[in-house]
């Protein structure tokens, strides 16, 4: 939901003036189509009947690759974030940006808890 936000925020103004949003959105929007993708995988519990893949190690890759872009993403969004450029996507660009650090944040979080999970697998 928070993805859907960034994205739905930066998509309502003018960014395709902005090659910097242009950034954002094509991050945006390629992590929340494959959040939701690995979410049905998961809801449907797709992963147990694929074992070869090593869904842990998966996990955790797209989990830290999330969290690395969304951070740069997010500090783009952020330093592009201006009155001088339009004052009426200001608010709009704002918000995406406070939910991108959010976002972030949230794919940290699933990466720690991924990294353990992968950590607790080779263990045994």
């Amino acid at each position: 939901v928070l993805g859907l936000l960034v994205w739905t925020l930066i998509a309502g103004t003018e960014y395709f003036l902005y090659p910097a949003f242009g950034w954002v959105m094509f991050v945006a929007v390629f992590y929340w189509v494959l959040t939701v993708f690995f979410l049905i995988i998961y809801m449907t519990m797709t992963y147990t009947r694929i074992p070869q893949v090593p869904w842990t190690m998966v996990g955790l890759c797209f989990n830290g690759s999330a969290c690395v872009l969304y951070l740069i993403a997010a500090i783009v969004d952020a330093s592009s974030v201006t009155k001088d450029l339009d004052n009426h996507n200001y608010n709009s660009w704002a918000a995406s940006s406070f939910f991108a650090f959010v976002v972030t944040s949230c794919y940290a979080g699933n990466t720690y808890f991924s990294f353990i999970s992968w950590r607790s697998r080779t263990l045994q």
